[in-house]
């Protein structure tokens, strides 16, 4: 007797990646507490079982959104920071490209999703806090080991001290978020980036004043 072919689970009817991405637009645009689970079901077209079955509830998808954020932000910054480039050359594509993002937005500029989400909810969400936290730390050591970097290779004075230029640097960035979000426009913005690499580097690189 021929066996019965074995039957297969049925299929996931959505892309978990897509939905996470959907997900981040309605709580980039609404914040986490103002944001339901019905406003989610719109976005990625899962209804509430499917939700809860592929992420957990609100919060639990809401972490998951800003895990996903934090880790592309760390390639990106890791890509732009490449020792390939000079750090000034550097410096000035991870401000430009994350002014893209902060001001892109269907309604109005969103600024950085973790700042302008995740700073509300930190004081009563413990998870949340630990998230912003740790992915503040994870920006500034990647900013911190291309400054060390620099230093070795004689782009910044030997005496530069990276730790504290490297949490200057992130606080740049976090201020560049908010005043995106507060609808200021790009000439000051790519202003104020241009300023802070000039502080850090000089108005000139150290090779092209040799």
């Amino acid at each position: 007797m021929s066996k019965l072919p074995k039957k297969t689970g049925r299929p996931r009817a959505y892309d978990p990646d897509q939905a996470l991405q959907q997900a981040r637009c309605v709580f980039w645009d609404g914040g986490f507490s103002s944001t339901s689970l019905d406003d989610i079901s719109a976005a990625t077209s899962m209804n509430r079982p499917s939700l809860y079955g592929a992420f957990g509830d609100k919060e639990a998808l809401y972490l998951k959104t800003l895990e996903r954020y934090r880790d592309e932000s760390l390639g990106a910054l890791r890509d732009a920071l490449s020792p390939d480039r000079p750090l000034k050359e550097g410096l000035h594509l991870v401000y430009s490209r994350s002014l893209d993002t902060y001001l892109a937005g269907e309604r109005s500029a969103r600024g950085c999703f973790l700042i302008g989400t995740a700073t509300v909810e930190a004081v009563n969400h413990p998870e949340i806090r630990a998230i912003l936290s740790g992915s503040l730390d994870a920006f500034e050591g990647v900013i911190e080991n291309r400054l060390q970097i620099a230093v070795e290779r004689g782009e910044l004075e030997r005496q530069t001290d990276t730790v504290a230029l490297s949490r200057f640097l992130s606080v740049v960035m976090h201020s560049l978020a908010v005043r995106a979000r507060a609808g200021q426009s790009r000439e000051v913005l790519d202003d104020i980036a241009r300023s802070a690499v000039d502080l850090v580097c000089g108005s000139k690189t150290r090779a092209e004043t040799r």
